[in-house]
């Protein structure tokens, strides 16, 4: 039985601060998944429901910076229970503002405290190759994901500017950050994200890419294969699905014009790197799996999935948002997955989102991919210059990946240009963005100049 800070050195499985022992027990940073889970769960339920009894009121751009620290003894305190996991420190990152964007999101306190706090969290065992522990929420709401120093402190930097583009334009494929927290203990700091989930448990993805448009060693490995659910890369599908995923003219042309906008605003922050993460749900397949083991058409687990709480959080409503959209989709049986279709016609359900965004264009990118480009050629390497990245991911995915049915005669296909754009949320132009308020006028930011947050941002990706 591993003690919650340390493990034996033996039979280790390493990738980062990830540890997996002979036993099965995952350890972040010499500690314990569960005390970690524990850890997190205790201060979210602290914090949240502490501020929840604070006034609301307009977010002030000193709120993205604010850090409050909590101290939680195991034999407990007069503000924190007891609890039997080891003595813990638990910070909480911009609290106002976060709560802010739960609320944007329609995301009540309570309903934020009941997903994450009142059942254990399922941690998912194919993390990928960064190192990281991932928690789904039993009810799919949401992933919690620990992150490095660097990326929590972009993702600070990032904050103001990237949450006026959201408020303007919740139709988007990036990523919601409902939370920023970190457990110190053990000597270390963890910190997590808490993020809206892509890939609900509750529905089977028959495939699932990473796609970065890159096809420099961006090949599942042999390993990754043998898993029971792997993450495929590019030139898997190009190899699997040439002929990419075809859907009707409105659904592709809201489909590449929001692409087209969320590449707009991480080249204007110079985030790079970044890739498409894509579940695909074969309903043919299913409604065959599903008569050949007695159960009736249309059955299985994914009928059974409840509607998330949280606005514009499903593929379908990222691209289309709006509250006639969800009043669409809880209704037909698209459990938010957009409609597809195979190149032998199949019927499929599309799951997408745009994930590790918190990689700006530092100096050691830069290095990389001059080393690399001088072995290979350079516009084929994933580690690229923030433009060209974007154009080439775009590229991909709008022309290779998601086809428009041949059915339609309008060409919905635009290229990437930056500079024609037409969006009122641009964060490329601080001065314009700065003057729009907040959904419907009522909240605004305070003293906000977004060109001095472009500037930190700059100033960090030079570091």
């Amino acid at each position: 039985m591993p003690s919650p800070f340390g493990v034996s050195q033996a039979h280790e499985k390493k990738i980062g601060h990830r540890r997996v022992d002979a036993s099965g027990e995952t350890t972040y940073k010499k500690t314990t998944s569960s005390a970690l889970q524990g850890s997190i769960q205790l201060g979210i339920g602290y914090t949240v429901g502490n501020l929840s009894s604070k006034p609301e009121r307009d977010v002030l751009m000193q709120d993205f910076y604010v850090v409050e620290s909590i101290f939680f003894p195991s034999e407990g305190s007069n503000l924190t229970p007891a609890h039997h996991y080891p003595d813990f420190r638990f910070k909480n990152y911009a609290p106002v503002a976060f709560r802010y964007f739960r609320e944007l999101f329609g995301i009540r306190p309570d309903d934020y405290l009941y997903s994450i706090c009142n059942e254990t969290l399922i941690e998912l065992t194919n993390p990928g190759a960064s190192g990281s522990i991932f928690y789904v929420t039993r009810d799919d709401e949401f992933i919690i994901k620990t992150v490095q120093h660097k990326e929590a402190e972009f993702l600070q930097k990032l904050l103001p500017g990237y949450y006026m583009n959201l408020n303007q334009n919740p139709r988007t494929l990036l990523p919601k950050f409902f939370g920023l927290y970190c457990v110190q203990c053990g000597g270390k700091n963890i910190r997590v994200v808490v993020m809206n989930n892509i890939l609900p448990r509750s529905v089977r993805m028959h495939l699932k890419f990473d796609l970065k448009g890159s096809t420099y060693k961006r090949r599942a490995s042999k390993k990754e294969r043998e898993k029971s659910k792997p993450t495929f890369k590019d030139l898997d599908f190009l190899n699997d699905v040439p002929e990419g995923l075809t859907m009707d003219q409105d659904t592709y042309s809201a489909l590449v014009k929001t692409l087209q906008r969320d590449c707009l605003v991480l080249e204007s922050f110079k985030i790079m790197d970044y890739s498409l993460l894509l579940g695909v749900h074969n309903k043919t397949q299913a409604k065959r799996e599903n008569q050949s083991q007695g159960s009736p058409a249309g059955g299985g687990d994914e009928t059974r999935r409840a509607a998330q709480r949280a606005l514009y959080s499903t593929a379908m409503e990222s691209i289309q948002g709006g509250s006639t959209c969800r009043d669409t989709l809880d209704h037909d049986d698209t459990m938010g997955g957009i409609p597809a279709v195979g190149s032998k016609g199949e019927r499929l359900l599309l799951f997408v989102g745009i994930i590790d965004i918190l990689q700006s264009y530092r100096m050691i990118k830069k290095l990389e991919h001059s080393w690399k480009s001088l072995i290979h050629d350079g516009d084929t390497v994933s580690v690229h210059r923030p433009s060209f990245y974007a154009e080439r991911f775009y590229k991909f995915c709008s022309t290779i990946v998601f086809k428009k049915s041949s059915c339609e005669s309008t060409n919905v296909h635009e290229p990437y240009n930056p500079a024609t754009q037409e969006n009122p949320g641009q964060l490329g132009d601080p001065t314009r963005s700065a003057q729009l308020p907040f959904a419907g006028g009522q909240r605004y930011f305070t003293s906000c100049n977004l060109s001095l947050v472009q500037e930190d941002v700059e100033q960090h990706s030079a570091r």
